[in-house]
């Protein structure tokens, strides 16, 4: 992210003063995909996705856990794909560079392709036993997600 940050300011320096990068903004935007890919598999570890909780509420209990397991295999799934297909990707690319670096494998730019969706596999692999209790914590009673919602009318 600093690297990153380095090179847009500087870039934007150098063209302040009429000295412009050429090769900046194609560096810059292979920084971003990294940080993209690897600040994802980041967020999967902490599980800090996008998520809709409210909806795996409203299943009964004993429905929750294979609810989870079943997003579980079609997360891991898709990223199982993404990471075959960025190999793909990656032995085509055999022999290409990027165009203002000449020195620089466009293989290496790409790999993030395949680095990525494997650490985002290991990262919900590793995380699945809190995804796994969650759902088991709300069946207690007292928990946040068995009190009533407070947009709904409580009745004694």
């Amino acid at each position: 992210m600093f690297s990153l940050t380095a090179i847009v300011v500087g870039a934007v320096v150098f063209r302040k003063m009429g000295q412009s990068l050429g090769w900046t903004d194609e560096i810059a935007r292979v920084l971003l995909a990294w940080v993209t890919y690897y600040g994802s598999a980041l967020a999967a570890l902490k599980r800090a996705h996008i998520g809709f909780p409210g909806l795996l509420e409203r299943f009964s209990p004993s429905k929750r856990i294979p609810l989870v397991l079943l997003g579980e295999v079609f997360v891991i799934g898709f990223f199982l794909l993404m990471a075959w297909v960025g190999m793909e990707v990656y032995q085509i690319l055999e022999g290409d560079t990027l165009v203002s670096l000449t020195w620089l494998p466009l293989r290496l730019t790409q790999s993030v392709i395949p680095i990525g969706a494997v650490l985002f596999v290991i990262a919900e692999l590793l995380s699945l036993p809190e995804a796994l209790r969650a759902p088991r914590l709300s069946e207690l009673e007292g928990h946040p997600a068995n009190a009533p919602s407070p947009v709904q009318e409580v009745r004694p």
